[in-house]
């Protein structure tokens, strides 16, 4: 997935968890994520049911209640 996108994923997501009317949970079922830059991302909650997390940078990213199934 191309960082400019999962960027603004990450912004809404962010937005979503502070309870902002525009935010939208990060929906990233299936996707691409392999040696995506997710360090320090806030990814609570997120569906990351069935996403490529290979070589994802991951350090310090909070994943409590995510999805990570498959």
């Amino acid at each position: 997935m191309e960082q400019k996108k999962l960027d603004e994923i990450l912004r809404l997501h962010k937005m979503w968890l502070n309870g902002e009317e525009e935010g939208k949970r990060a929906n990233l079922r299936d996707a691409n994520l392999q040696g995506a830059d997710l360090q320090g991302a806030d990814l609570r909650d997120a569906n990351l049911q069935g996403a490529d997390l290979r070589d994802a940078n991951l350090q310090g990213a909070d994943l409590q209640g995510a999805d990570l199934r498959d």
